[in-house]
């Protein structure tokens, strides 16, 4: 394929259960497609010969710290790179534990698509549904269940439409999960159907995963969409009459001469330059990082949002909002966290807790006494300044947000405002 045909950038996840071959797929694909460098060859063609394997353990390019080798499991998310002819591609290998269930959400909330492994020889198991559920929460739009471990069961056809008719007949009985699902039969060990087809799977004849990742589409917030642009830096150079506001259009577009409103002041004013570095600009699309100023002199910082005048953001301090509980430490209602959105923060409180995500069974329960590590609740937020209150499933940059404990620094909690899907039955 030409360069003309690049289709940018994929990033996606593979997750599934325990052993399910998550690391060694990844392998195999920076492996099929030459991704490798010598040297890492080398490493692992010794680490082979110093434990007399008859071929490199590929999982070794995922696996990476001590404690993993040595328990052969993934336990943090570990991302790699590779790319095609026709595309580069971001991968997150997400840990299949039940108690790690914050990482594969800390790798679901920037993939395109997921990849969910199931072993052919267990077949659809807790945390194959509790990973796809987990996907569609966080908007994850194309699913690829691979069915891995074909050369375990002979290559069996039968083996494969069993695993998918169950998978189905669970997806129809979930109406909250909106995504696109492909099925596809493969050994991540030989290499079967990664990269290459194999004659073993020749009674399949769809796409390699390869290929479906290839045409599989990225993540774009919508251009038609209403203006978001954060501001990260006011540039006020020293000794000079200019003032730029610089940030990334999240969503929208903007052009010189455009009407803008400034959240949460709701001052309003123009666009007078645009630039893109040092290249003016008449017009600059969502994605862009963009330097402007205005026919104005109005007071803005780090954090104020630019919109479109004619459909600015709801301002709003009480949130509804779904959040995954990330700290070993439980969360406290009664305290106070920092909210960080985009390039705002706020001081919040916890309200409400209105449900939790039963990760056995799939269903939100009221019973919601206690947020710990790993829990996925519904509650009520209350923050001290208004918040832009787009919703996640609209605009994934600003109805995104994570929670800071200000005494600590660290990330307590990652979340969405507003999740508009309906609660699983």
């Amino acid at each position: 394929m030409g360069a003309a045909e690049d289709l940018g950038v994929l990033r996606f996840l593979t997750c599934g259960s325990v052993d399910d071959g998550k690391s060694t797929l990844i392998g195999r694909l920076l492996y099929d497609t030459k991704a490798l460098l010598d040297d890492t060859l080398a490493n692992l063609e010794r680490n082979a010969q110093r434990r007399g394997l008859s071929a490199v353990d590929l999982s070794l390019l995922t696996d990476g710290l001590v404690a993993e080798r040595e328990q052969g499991i993934t336990i943090d998310v570990a991302y790699r790179y590779f790319a095609t002819a026709r595309r580069k591609f971001i991968i997150a290998d997400s840990p299949g534990h039940v108690q790690y269930t914050r990482n594969m959400v800390t790798a679901a909330s920037t993939a395109d698509a997921a990849v969910l492994l199931v072993d052919a020889r267990k077949g659809i198991l807790a945390q194959t549904r509790r990973h796809a559920t987990i996907a569609g929460l966080l908007g994850v739009g194309r699913l690829i269940v691979a069915v891995n471990k074909m050369d375990q069961v002979d290559f069996a056809a039968a083996r494969f439409h069993a695993i998918v008719d169950e998978f189905r007949a669970w997806l129809e009985r979930q109406p909250a999960l909106h995504v696109q699902v492909d099925y596809l039969p493969l050994s991540a060990l030989e290499g079967a159907n990664v990269v290459d087809r194999d004659p073993r799977l020749a009674w399949f004849a769809g796409p390699t995963l390869i290929e479906l990742l290839e045409s599989a589409p990225a993540y774009a917030a919508d251009a038609a969409a209403p203006l978001r642009l954060p501001v990260q830096w006011v540039c006020r150079p020293a000794q000079a009459d200019f003032r730029g506001y610089a940030g990334r259009i999240e969503a929208g577009s903007v052009a010189v001469g455009d009407p803008i409103a400034v959240f949460p002041s709701n001052r309003r004013s123009r666009v007078r330059t645009l630039a893109i570095g040092t290249q003016a600009r008449s017009r600059a699309v969502v994605g862009e990082s963009v330097m402007l100023t205005l026919d104005d002199d109005i007071d803005i910082s780090r954090g104020d949002l630019l919109a479109a005048a004619e459909a600015p953001p709801a301002a709003s301090t009480r949130l509804e909002a779904t959040v995954c509980w990330l700290s070993q430490q439980a969360m406290e209602p009664r305290r106070e966290y920092l909210l960080r959105q985009a390039t705002r923060e706020t001081r919040v409180r916890v309200g409400a807790v209105r449900a939790r995500l039963d990760v056995e069974s799939l269903q939100w329960r009221a019973d919601a006494d206690g947020v710990g590590a790993n829990d996925i609740v519904r509650l009520q937020l209350s923050t001290q300044n208004p918040v832009a209150a787009d919703p996640y499933e609209r605009v994934r940059s600003i109805g995104s947000f994570i929670l800071i404990d200000p005494a600590s620094n660290d990330t307590v909690a990652a979340g969405m405002i507003g999740s508009a899907h309906s609660p699983i039955e």
